[in-house]
């Protein structure tokens, strides 16, 4: 990618791109200095220039990003419907454990939260258990697609669940953010709904956004 926002470059990190960490380009954010990550393995090439500003794209998304070795957890109470402080006794749990949690989603009785997984489960699912019923299942993955004014396309959704139509989807969320539609999936499956969603998305790429020529070559070994 020739540019992309600092704003899409923090989803990116956070949900599994490796190249940075969220904290390193904030203080570039605060003081509006454009950030450029360079291939070492490709000296000549420009790079990917990191700035304010996206720059406008053709396709709806820029980037996908994969983030695999997460838990869903379910807690479901039906005798807390509409309960006042009920969410917050939930968060508090896993303050205490000091367990992050990646994705959230609720209905009138029920909540399901995406975790990496971690020892610390089992300790938080008994905490749970005093507010309601809890259940959870690792392997899962999720899958964050990132682009420009998801929330304001119309279609958009439907378009994606078009494409990855023959892998089972757990949790999804669309909305929270304008440039993020992130979606749970099984681990298993992850690595082919990337490729779903890459043909689908990316065969015609905006040369104002990638570098075509730099991503017709070889990878480096």
């Amino acid at each position: 990618m020739k540019t992309i926002s600092f704003e899409e470059a923090a989803e990116l990190a956070y949900f599994g791109a490796k190249v940075l960490h969220p904290a390193t380009i904030l203080p570039a954010v605060r003081k509006n200095i454009p950030v450029w990550v360079l291939n070492s393995k490709n000296p000549d090439n420009g790079g990917t220039k990191i700035t304010a500003l996206a720059t406008h794209c053709r396709s709806p998304f820029k980037s996908i990003a994969a983030k695999k070795r997460l838990t869903i957890m379910d807690v479901v109470a039906s005798r807390m419907l509409l309960s006042h402080g009920y969410l917050r006794a939930i968060f508090e749990v896993f303050d205490k454990h000091k367990c992050p949690v990646d994705m959230v989603s609720t209905s009138e009785v029920s909540v399901s939260l995406s975790l990496d997984s971690n020892e610390k489960l089992p300790a938080i699912a008994a905490d749970l258990s005093k507010l309601a019923d809890v259940k959870y299942e690792g392997r899962k993955a999720l899958i964050c697609m990132v682009g420009e004014d998801i929330r304001g396309q119309n279609g958009i959704a439907a378009r994606v669940f078009q494409t990855i139509r023959h892998v089972n989807l757990r949790m999804i969320s669309q909305g929270a953010s304008e440039i993020n539609m992130s979606f749970m999936v099984e681990e298993d499956d992850a690595d082919e709904a990337v490729r779903s969603l890459h043909a689908e998305f990316f065969a015609d790429a905006d040369p104002a956004v990638f570098d075509l020529e730099a991503a017709r070559q070889p990878a480096a070994r």
